[in-house]
This record gives structure tokens, C-alpha cells and sequence, in this order.
């Protein structure tokens, strides 16, 4: 019995038992089609090993990808209406909501914390484009500007990260209001003297595009990162013109004066923390040397050290 119990039993229900694998083990690059482990992507901060393109990451993994050790400390946001217009189409917004919450553990489509970046405080709002594909609603609205009373408080500058289609038309004439709104926000840390800083990723577009996104002090984009208003075929379809190769992407927008600066997501961290040294640091990185000529008409001064009384 024992042989049949230890043996024989468990060899049938492994041929006849259906091996489960997790869904989650391989990814498929976007730009290329390259099939890549979860831990090798991961390691690599999604960004794809065979041909660079990087993959959007969530809200959670951007922040931890940014502040000093991962470590930060989110905020409660404010609570708004959760469905103000009782709109409809093929189902509830409401239900929307409550789905892209269980999916996403967020409450809405962006998270605030802070924390340090190369030792100097920070304040950032990162979008979530699985929430509804980050769409800015009054929620968002209401993030950013805590995310600058936050950044007011701590005398921190504030980093946005937006990941966003655009307004969330659900909310209608509400979501508009909020391009007005988050440009608020970047005027208040300019009325504190502090920086206000933008990390563009794929996608950036619409509204958001169109208020807060393109206000900032200092401007930076992912590569490859998709980064305009309207989409490439609406315009194309208006103006009844070809768009020239690239249109639209965050290495275009360099070349043509809106962006700063294109850099690789292993190198952001590095690259905000010299950013806010060059900012924030008002005393010199070194003792100050006085000019020669200053030098001669003080040592010739009447009662300088070595002169004769």
C-alpha cells in the first residue's frame, strides 16, 4: 500500500495534472518583439537588453528607482468625487475606478512621497499609467498641488514624472480644469524659489502635456519616449503632410529646443542628484582663491603683514 500511496500515485497526478506556470515570467519588448526573463528585465530597470527601448514601469518602481535606496515615505492625498459627473458609456465610471484600483493597489493614477536623492530632500509625483493610462482627472489635480504644499514645507524641490494620455474625458469639463490647475502648482515652487523639475516617459500627451509637463525649470525625457499633444496620424491627417522620422519622440524634441535633456533611466538617479547639488548648494564646492591683482594691493597696503612701521 505504501508503495502505491508513495509511488505510484504521485506519478499518475504528474502526467495527467496540468503544469501551472506563472504569466509573468517572460516579457515581450515593446520596441523589438525580444522575449526577456522577468528578473533579467527587472535587474534592468525594464529597459530592453537587446535594443535599449524602455518599457513603462509603475508608479511604485519609479520611485524606489529614484530616491536614495529605494527608500521614501508616501503621502495620503486628498479625497475627491469619485464619480462627480455620474457618467456612462459601456459601464459605470465608477466601475472603472474601482477596477483600475484592485489592478493597480493605487487610488488613483499618481502616488506623492518623499525622500532623498544624492542626500538633498525631494519631493516626487509619479504618475501610474495602468490607473485608466494615467489619465488626469480631478484627483490628479489635487495630488500635485499637495505635492507642492509638500515641497513649500520641506524647502524640497519637486519632480513630476507624468506617464498620461491626457485628461480622463469621464470626468469632462473637471478634467480640463485641471491643466490650469497643476500649472499652479509648478508657479507655487517658483514663487518659493524652488525647482521644479519633469521626467517626460512614454507616453506624454494631451492635456498633460499641454499644462504642467512642459512649465518646468529643467526638462528631461526617457529615450525614445513618446511626447506631444495630438497624435502623430490626427496631424498628419490635418495638415495633409508626412511627418518627418521621429516626430514627436524625446531625442526630436531635444534636437528642436523642448527638451534639456534625454536621459537613460540607470543614469536618472545620478543625474537628478548633480542637478539639485548644481541648485541647491549655495556655498562653494571649494575654498575661494582671490584674484592675484587683489592679492598685490593687499600685501602693498600700509600695515599689511611684512611691511616696515
Amino acid at each position: 500500500m505504501n508503495w502505491l500511496t508513495n509511488f505510484v500515485r504521485p506519478k499518475i497526478r504528474a502526467l495527467v495534472s496540468k503544469t501551472e506556470t506563472a504569466d509573468n515570467l517572460w516579457h515581450k519588448c515593446t520596441g523589438c518583439g525580444q522575449m526577456m526573463f522577468h528578473s533579467a528585465l527587472d535587474a534592468a530597470l525594464f529597459v530592453c537588453t537587446s535594443c535599449g527601448h524602455h518599457l513603462r514601469i509603475d508608479a511604485k518602481r519609479r520611485m524606489a528607482m529614484l530616491f536614495d535606496e529605494g527608500k521614501y515615505q508616501r503621502i495620503e492625498l486628498p479625497k475627491t468625487p469619485a464619480d462627480p459627473l455620474r457618467f456612462r458609456d459601456q459601464k459605470r465610471y465608477g466601475e472603472r475606478l474601482k477596477e483600475a484600483q484592485a489592478r493597480t493597489g493605487e487610488a488613483d493614477a499618481i502616488a506623492v512621497a518623499h525622500g532623498t536623492i544624492g542626500g538633498f530632500p525631494a519631493v516626487i509625483a509619479a504618475f501610474e499609467f495602468g490607473f485608466m493610462g494615467g489619465s488626469m482627472g480631478t484627483a490628479v489635480g489635487e495630488a500635485l498641488i499637495a505635492a507642492a504644499h509638500l515641497a513649500e514645507l520641506q524647502q524640497a524641490p519637486m519632480i513630476v514624472v507624468p506617464a498620461s494620455g491626457g485628461a480622463r474625458m469621464q470626468e469632462g469639463i473637471l478634467s480640463l480644469m485641471q491643466m490650469p490647475r497643476s500649472v499652479i502648482a509648478a508657479g507655487m515652487m517658483r514663487e518659493a524659489g524652488l525647482p521644479y523639475i519633469v521626467i517626460l516617459t512614454d507616453p506624454t500627451t494631451g492635456g498633460v502635456s499641454a499644462s504642467f509637463a512642459m512649465v518646468a525649470d529643467i526638462t528631461i525625457a526617457e529615450p525614445g519616449a513618446v511626447i506631444g499633444f495630438a497624435g502623430a496620424r490626427v496631424i498628419e491627417e490635418t495638415i495633409r503632410e508626412t511627418l518627418p522620422d521621429g516626430f514627436q519622440r524625446a531625442e526630436y524634441l531635444l534636437d528642436h529646443g523642448m527638451v534639456d535633456m534625454v536621459v537613460r533611466r540607470k543614469d536618472l538617479r545620478a543625474t537628478l542628484a548633480r542637478i539639485l547639488g548644481l541648485l541647491l548648494r549655495r556655498e562653494p564646492s571649494a575654498e575661494v582663491v582671490p584674484f592675484a591683482e587683489a592679492a598685490d594691493q593687499q600685501a602693498a597696503a600700509p600695515g599689511a603683514p611684512g611691511q616696515g612701521s
